[in-house]
């Protein structure tokens, strides 16, 4: 996994390079001192795994993830301090390390890691049907209580996440699915479905208007009335993905 290190401390940053050595499968592209760095070398690098320190000069890694547009990497934390556990994991956090990183506790977070890429790397057949992209003609089942539907994609005008679930919008109905917003991402078609910003996934062919908004970023409005707005980062490959 394409792998960045955040950590305001050098020695830390080496330390943890040095207990990764061995992990042949954690490539590490990158290391940052603070948010702002990361928030850059994330944007260039596209990297699939943050460590990420917890308390740094300025953001901290928090704020460090609330501030990312477009997908998020998944994300291990590490930190001195235990109080933050409960809120890492409200984050999706693959892990949580307290410092000093214990190398058999880094152990089993990599072979947690290794077991998750698994059924990525089986037989072709199987990996077709895993890795499916789906278009608005493709139809899901969606269980949400009681209820189940059996939904064309292309009715479904937007994607909300609400924190380990995502809720999907079509006609009157709003049932949630658990499943991050990322996961989902990788399964659409980009063609017709758009990540307008961390928490909203727009199905294209519903826009109904555009206009200016905030810091350079646009508001679009679905048919129906869902008004979302798209990050200024993300209006930029919108403008792109969009004109002539």
């Amino acid at each position: 996994m394409r792998t960045l290190i955040v950590d305001d401390e050098r020695l830390a940053r080496n330390e943890l390079k040095r207990l990764l050595e061995p992990y042949t499968k954690i490539e590490i592209i990158g290391e940052a001192a603070n948010a702002e760095e990361a928030l850059v070398m994330i944007d260039e690098l596209q990297p699939e795994l943050l460590f990420l320190d917890i308390q740094m000069p300025g953001k901290n890694g928090f704020e460090l993830l609330s501030s990312i547009e477009g997908k998020t990497p998944e994300v291990i934390f590490t930190t001195a301090y235990d109080e933050y556990a409960i809120k890492a994991f409200e984050y999706n956090a693959l892990d949580y390390l307290l410092k000093p990183i214990d190398n058999e506790r880094l152990k089993e977070t990599i072979h947690r890691i290794e077991e998750n890429q698994a059924p990525h790397e089986t037989s072709t057949a199987n990996n077709e049907r895993v890795e499916k992209i789906l278009g608005e003609n493709d139809q899901v089942f969606v269980k949400d209580g009681e209820k189940c539907w059996f939904v064309k994609l292309g009715k479904v005008r937007l994607f909300e996440s609400m924190g380990n679930y995502v809720r999907l919008h079509f006609d009157d109905q709003k049932p949630l699915v658990l499943k991050s917003l990322n996961n989902l991402e990788e399964r659409l078609d980009p063609g017709t479905y758009f990540r307008a910003n961390r928490k909203h996934i727009i199905n294209l062919h519903w826009i109904e208007k555009i206009e200016p908004w905030f810091s350079g970023g646009l508001l679009v409005t679905l048919q129906g009335g869902d008004k979302i707005e798209i990050s200024r980062r993300q209006a930029i490959r919108f403008k792109e993905l969009m004109s002539l």
